[in-house]
Parts: structure tokens; C-alpha cells; sequence
């Protein structure tokens, strides 16, 4: 079983900087991790992924904002900078495999303008 537990959400205001960490317990093997995010009335979408390999790939709406790292098999972490209030939401960590993907239970994230 794998366990995440996300940290470091908060309110911001509009251009400044949060950072997000995810950490993970359990069998975590050479899946891609990654954060997603939800805002109120809207479909969960995905953030940015991270490979084990470091290989990484993020929405179009947060190139050049947000960067996502990986410290080891168990830690990732999202930098994000220029926030919008349109980043509000609820942040998600991610763990997948091919077989199957966890959830962390999310972190709010606030950028008032």
C-alpha cells in the first residue's frame, strides 16, 4: 500500500511563491509522480509528472511558473512562482504505475489578487 501526504499550501497573494511537498510511505517502486489540482466546480487536472528517471512534463498553463523536483523515490515537491488566482484549487500528489495510481488528500492553495 502507498501513502502520500501532501504539505506547504496556504494563501498567497497574486504573485508570489508557494512550495508544495508530497511525501510518500509504502511500496513505492519506478513510477511517475506528479501533482494535480481541482478548483471549486471544475474536473481535477493534471499539473505536472516527474519520472523516476527525472524526466519531467508540465501543463501548458504553468511553463515557466511552477517546476516539479524529486529529492528521491519518496519525495517530490512543486515550486510555484507568478501564482494567479486562477491557481486556486486543491493540490493532489500522485503516485502511478502501470497497474494502478494513488492519491494524497490535497493541500488548498489560495492567491488572492
Amino acid at each position: 500500500q502507498v501513502q502520500l501526504v501532501e504539505s506547504g499550501g496556504g494563501l498567497v497573494q497574486a504573485g508570489g511563491s508557494l512550495r508544495l511537498s508530497c511525501a510518500a510511505s509504502g511500496s513505492i517502486g519506478g513510477g511517475n509522480m506528479g501533482w494535480y489540482r481541482q478548483a471549486p466546480g471544475n474536473q481535477r487536472e493534471l499539473v505536472a509528472t516527474i519520472t523516476s528517471g527525472g524526466s519531467t512534463n508540465y501543463a501548458n498553463f504553468v511553463k515557466g511558473r511552477f517546476i516539479i523536483s524529486r529529492d528521491n523515490a519518496k519525495k517530490v515537491y512543486l515550486q510555484m512562482n507568478s501564482l494567479k488566482p486562477e491557481d486556486t484549487g486543491v493540490y493532489y500528489c500522485n503516485y502511478a504505475t502501470w497497474a494502478r495510481q494513488y492519491w494524497g488528500q490535497g493541500t488548498q492553495v489560495t492567491v488572492s489578487s
